[in-house]
């Protein structure tokens, strides 16, 4: 019964603001009517409700920020209706409310929805004609949730200049509202810029009990999650909340910077509390709502709390705005304004406080969303220009405008205004123009001064000016990090919930971080790559092998050309003098077999230069030891045969015979090669030396090299070799007295000792040191063996067999030997 009564005296009296209200504030007649909410009285604290009512805003706390937004509503719609180019001949007319509430002050909103007093709900949509043409406002998220659903009833352009919550953006749930105010989802994009932009990571984030600081947290949680910033601390504050222990929880925390994301009011009641609790040198960021709020910028003790960095609109001035508040309280002061005469110039509610304010207490008002405001009623001015087909001369006022139409022409929009480009996104969100304001607040007076800017058109820039950046003592950016940054070469081990909380460790050799892929890991350089301790790239490793062309190689492989031609030469030495004394004293064939395997052994040299394979890997090792030992058989059974003639004949006849009767000479080295072979052939096929690229051993290269798997082959071939050398050395031993034509015990002996000393230097620098030079000591090991045979045992019979062929005679060998025979009788 209450509520049909208030719908009833709210429905009647709006036929009375037609015949007694041409003269109030908030009523203006015209051709085509606009409806304009403004939060003229706040609610400043919400109680529950115990039987059903409606909000009295005459009673609520009066609030001249609402009554700025109000006053530039009237002064555009003047500025349109004195304009020649945009409707002309046609008047904008306006009926204004005050808006204290989201959901207990409908009245207004019901009766922007009549037609001539009444609401229909069963008529067809299409034949109703709602009383307004569009609607500027609601301030404030909530009130424009809880109002844009009756707006939408109708297609009612809601062109909103202070409802910034992103959820107004989804057009299936709000498909008449637009704003020209940039949504909370670009305002919490610039907040994660600015703290982005001075490297902090470690921020407190304070809100209201409303959508508006419900959806930037929200967006807060998604932006500074991705950009690596971390929210140490977040709370709701109601009026009654408990401010201080709030203060003292981020103190605690050590967070420096405090994102204050709510009304003014809230934000008033946080930065006084701060002031009282002596709370100082935070880091304040001041949303679009407070940014610019003049109470607080001169608010006693504001000073000491910190520094305040704001967010508002790039343009904030409206030119003819102050000439329009100045001439409108002068024709006010000129009438009569005793109380009686004001309340009735309010006509449709009671403002008596507005009319009170002086020009200067209007315009030194919080003016951040005076633009949005003036934009909201440009927009349906330039949209119904455009539906009534205006000239430069006149519209066409024959035609029916519906709200619908003019919602499809506003989406459309692009034009200037004042240095700004007015136009709609997909979701009825301006293009964005933020300033990034400073508070002076240690000057006197106080100030506002602009330091970076955030544009989207007709590109995205976003720059700060670090030099009007006046930090504690001008040293450098206050601290609010939870952790200070790793050193370079340093990785994050994370401590905590917290991903801005960790510890440094550095990066080991061969491993590099690289912060912008991921900060907490230590990759590992690809095998072409090398890198120090603590580095944060790979360097190139150099690929280095025994190449053909260095001045070592070129020296080695001479070295074994002149041995191949030397051995080659003797080799037709001893087939020309192969019946002479000295060469059956040498062993006849054998000394044939002899020099063929060593000048075969010779041949493995060339397979250690150049880029190793897997055949060079093999034959590099397989020849040499092969066809060696088999010479290293011929010497042992030659220091053998030796010992055989002159001693164990007479001592032991019958196995001397069986020796001479069986080749036995012959029956062993084709024993102890077939034996070695089969050696070589496990050692080459179960596990043959494979080539590798060695790229532990030095860190700036990979040493392309031939890499032994099993030892146990290569071990049984190598004892062979050295067992066969044990054996001749021992036999020449024994032999050491003979007669000195068939005495080779101390040139067998001494190439047997070079034999073991050059491998035993070979393996002892092998094991101490890695360098593609080793390669090349195993090759001079292979030739220093060869050598070391031919020139203690070849050489000398080639020197007698050249230049002294007297000695050359059975008859020199028989003197010789029967001198012996004389010595040992003796004995």
């Amino acid at each position: 019964m209450f509520l049909s009564r208030t719908f009833l005296v709210a429905f009647t009296t709006s036929i009375f603001f037609k015949v007694s209200c041409s003269s109030s504030q908030f009523n203006l007649d015209g051709d085509y009517l606009l409806g304009g909410l403004f939060p003229m009285h706040e609610v400043e604290q919400v109680v529950p409700m115990l039987y059903p009512d409606a909000i009295v805003c005459k009673r609520q706390t009066f609030t001249t920020f609402g009554y700025l937004l109000f006053q530039v509503m009237r002064f555009t719609v003047e500025e349109i209706n004195n304009s020649t180019t945009l409707l002309p001949n046609v008047s904008l007319g306006y009926e204004v409310f005050d808006h204290c509430s989201e959901t207990k002050n409908f009245p207004s909103v019901f009766s922007f929805l009549s037609q001539n007093g009444s609401i229909k709900p069963r008529e067809k949509l299409n034949n109703h004609q709602s009383k307004i043409i569009a609607l500027t406002g609601p301030y404030g998220s909530s009130r424009s949730i809880a109002v844009s659903p009756l707006m939408a009833i109708d297609l009612i352009p809601m062109v909103n200049y202070g409802a910034s919550s992103y959820e107004l953006s989804d057009k299936l749930k709000y498909p008449s509202f637009l704003r020209t105010i940039p949504s909370n989802n670009d305002l919490v994009q610039m907040i994660t810029r600015i703290i982005l932009w001075f490297g902090w990571n470690w921020v407190a984030f304070l809100g209201g009990p409303d959508n508006y600081s419900e959806d930037g947290l929200n967006l807060f949680y998604k932006y500074s999650g991705n950009a690596g910033i971390c929210l140490a601390y977040q709370e709701t504050v109601t009026m009654q909340g408990n401010y201080s222990q709030t203060l003292k929880n981020i103190n605690r925390l050590n967070i420096n910077v405090i994102v204050v994301f709510s009304l003014a009011m809230y934000a008033e009641n946080i930065l006084r509390a701060a002031i009282a609790n002596n709370i100082q040198d935070k880091v304040w960021i001041a949303s679009q709502t407070w940014a610019m709020d003049q109470q607080l910028l001169n608010a006693p003790g504001i000073k000491k709390i910190g520094k305040i960095i704001g967010i508002t609109e790039r343009l904030l001035s409206l030119p003819g705005f102050d000439t329009f508040i100045y001439k409108n309280k002068a024709k006010m002061n000129k009438d009569n304004t005793s109380d009686a005469v004001v309340q009735s110039r309010m006509c449709n509610q009671e403002c008596k406080e507005g009319p009170l304010l002086t020009a200067e207490q209007i315009l030194n008002e919080n003016p951040t969303f005076s633009f949005g405001a003036y934009a909201s009623v440009y927009s349906i001015a330039h949209a119904l220009h455009k539906i009534l087909q205006c000239n430069m001369n006149e519209c066409r006022r024959n035609i029916t405008v519906k709200p619908y139409m003019l919602l499809r022409e506003i989406k459309k929009l692009d034009f200037p205004l004042n240095g700004r480009q007015v136009k709609y996104d997909v979701n009825g969100d301006p293009t964005i123009s933020y300033a990034v304001v400073l508070w002076h607040t240690e000057t006197n007076p106080p100030r506002i001064e602009m330091v970076g800017t955030y544009d989207t058109y007709p590109e995205i820039n976003f720059t700060i000016d670090n030099s009007l950046m006046p930090w504690r003592n001008n040293t450098s950016v206050p601290f609010s990090n939870c952790s200070v940054e790793c050193s370079e070469g340093h990785i994050r081990v994370r401590e905590g919930f917290h991903i801005c909380c960790f510890r440094c460790k550095k990066c080991l050799q061969n491993t590099y971080v690289d912060y912008t892929r991921d900060p907490y890991t230590c990759f590992p350089c690809a095998e072409s790559q090398w890198s120090d301790e603590g580095s944060t790239t790979c360097k190139t490793r150099t690929v280095v092998y025994l190449q053909i062309t260095e001045i070592p190689s070129i020296l080695v492989i001479f070295s074994t050309i002149c041995l191949i031609t030397l051995l080659t030469f003797i080799f037709c030495l001893f087939v020309y003098n192969y019946n002479t004394p000295v060469v059956r004293s040498a062993g006849g064939n054998m000394c044939f077999l002899m020099l063929a395997c060593l000048t075969m052994s010779s041949a493995s040299v060339f397979f250690f230069f150049g880029q190793p394979t897997s055949v060079h890997c093999v034959l590099r090792s397989f020849i040499f030891t092969f066809f060696f030992t088999i010479c290293l058989s011929c010497l042992t059974v030659r220091s053998f045969q030796i010992v055989c003639v002159f001693k164990m004949a007479a001592e032991f006849p019958k196995l001397h015979s069986l020796w001479v009767k069986h080749n036995g000479q012959w029956l062993f080295i084709v024993s102890s090669s077939f034996i070695h072979l089969i050696s070589c052939v496990l050692w080459a096929t179960v596990s043959p030396d494979d080539p590798v690229r060695d790229s532990i051993t030095f860190n700036d290269q990979i040493m392309l090299t031939c890499e032994r798997r099993n030892t146990v082959t290569i071990s049984i071939a190598l004892f062979i070799s050295w067992f066969l050398g044990f054996l001749c050395i021992s036999f020449s031993y024994m032999g050491r007295d003979l007669p000195k034509n068939y005495n080779e015990a101390k040139s067998i002996t001494f190439s047997l000792l070079l034999y073991y000393l050059s491998w035993i230097t070979y393996f002892t620098i092998y094991l101490s040191f890695k360098s593609k030079y080793v390669l090349l000591l195993n090759a001079l090991a292979q030739i220093t063996s060869i050598y070391g045979i031919l020139f203690s045992y070849f050489i000398p019979k080639s020197y007698i067999m050249l230049f002294q062929p007297k000695k050359n005679t059975a008859a020199y060998f028989q003197t010789s030997i029967q001198n012996y025979t004389q010595t040992i009788s003796r004995s």
